[in-house]
């Protein structure tokens, strides 16, 4: 709901509320010129009076105080019924309740931390969205479409009705504190866009982006995107590897996809302090301690080792890419990161 049309959904409700406190002021005034009672009594009065609720008189009314409290029952009672009408419509239509769920989701981003910003929630988005969810990793979504925005609500996670490229919505959801930005909007243009305002506010921030063609590629890479991917490629690679490796593409399906397997492949980054660093692999005893398999390493500089022999060196600032089940990938990255 937009601020005009909360301004007017809350505009009756204010007027009634306005009403009522006339209505009272008159009447305790009233009250204390025509009866000469203190302002408490004549408050007092006038309130068991518009709400009906049948106590006796303050005090013995005059000729003139009576035709007052009549004055103030023709006005008080209509008031009050019309007041507490519009406050209930206010809260039974949605008003009030949409308001405290608008603010219920700021506080939510606001404590939001490591999590990935997801630009566009169409068939990428959606699926990039399902994995996060899967993972139990945080995420928002920012999305122009008001119907895509109530789904991603109606599931339970947290999107914006934004245009992604826009600084101020980078910031309301908290690219000061993300892990990642994922740009998966409609057209390549979009994406450079959002890729270039993220840029420009976390140089460090890393960003993936989707692309139509080669050419956007490199231009999403110049814009500062880290990784660029085209899943038109991977879909006309992955359908080429099904029909030349079935089997592999089915191992590799099992160890990435499947929610319902203990199997997983992982990486696992090794911390500066970690009891792990200048062990080699065999002295880590990665196999039998955690019943994983080092199935490469990527060192701090980017370059990737395949099949690590077992006298291969655990470094500080190296990623380990694991394959096993995931029990045994948490007490690995709990040990990647404990001191000696």
């Amino acid at each position: 709901m937009s601020k005009g049309d909360w301004s007017s959904r809350v505009r009756g409700p204010w007027l009634a509320v306005a009403l009522l406190l006339s209505v009272l002021a008159a009447g305790t005034l009233g009250y204390q010129l025509v009866e000469g009672w203190s302002p408490w009594d004549g408050f007092y009065m006038t309130v068991i009076t518009i709400t009906t609720v049948g106590f006796k008189e303050v005090h013995p009314l005059s000729r003139a105080g009576e035709v007052l409290t009549v004055g103030v029952i023709v006005a008080g009672v209509g008031t009050a019924f019309y007041t507490f009408t519009q406050l209930a419509t206010l809260v039974v239509e949605g008003g009030l309740h949409q308001r405290l769920k608008r603010r219920r989701r700021q506080r939510m981003l606001e404590q939001l931390r490591d999590h990935f910003i997801v630009c566009g929630y169409g068939r990428i988005g959606g699926t990039i969205v399902e994995e996060l969810r899967r993972q139990h990793v945080p995420y928002v979504v920012i999305e122009r479409d008001p119907e895509r925005v109530h789904e991603i609500i109606e599931h339970g996670g947290l999107a914006v009705l934004a245009d992604a490229s826009s600084e101020e919505v980078l910031k309301r959801v908290g690219i000061d504190r993300a892990r990642g930005l994922i740009a998966a909007v409609g057209t390549d243009a979009e994406n450079v866009y959002a890729v270039l305002t993220a840029r420009d506010l976390r140089p460090d921030l890393y960003i993936i982006s989707r692309a139509e063609n080669e050419d956007a590629e490199r231009k999403l890479i110049r814009a500062g995107a880290n990784r660029v991917v085209s899943p038109y490629r991977i879909g006309a690679r992955e359908l080429a590897q099904t029909a030349l490796r079935p089997a592999v593409v089915d191992f590799f399906e099992l160890a990435t996809r499947s929610g319902n397997l203990e199997l997983a492949i992982e990486q696992v980054a090794i911390a500066d302090h970690s009891g792990l660093v200048g062990k080699t692999i065999i002295e880590a005893n990665v196999r039998q301690r955690f019943g994983l398999i080092v199935v490469g390493i990527q060192r701090r500089g980017g370059r990737m080792e395949f099949n690590p022999a077992g006298d291969a060196a655990i470094q500080a600032g190296d990623q380990l890419v694991v394959l096993g089940r995931t029990d045994g990938l948490r007490e690995l990255e709990n040990a990647a990161v404990q001191a000696v």
